[in-house]
């Protein structure tokens, strides 16, 4: 499955507010390094970040642990509210 796509799932999963969603993929300087960035709406920001950063943390961890298995990138996710 594509990063992109499984952390749109992931996220779409969370979140109340599903048509602010946006999960957008950026180039990287290093070509071992995917960058997501990926947008949702203010009120659901606490769904996704989770206590102390947990949600957000496993999600980072599912879409690496995704990313080991077909081409080896570090995957960076930044959350940012519209």
């Amino acid at each position: 499955m594509d990063l992109l796509k499984l952390t749109e799932e992931i996220i779409l999963s969370l979140v109340v507010d599903k048509d602010l969603v946006a999960v957008k993929q950026f180039p990287s300087e290093d070509e071992k390094e995917i960058l997501l960035e990926v947008l949702i709406s203010e009120n659901d920001m606490p769904r996704v970040i989770g206590k102390s950063g947990k949600v957000i943390n496993s999600i980072r961890t599912i879409v690496q642990a995704s990313s080991y298995l077909k081409d080896n990138k570090q995957v960076k996710i930044n959350v940012d509210s519209i």
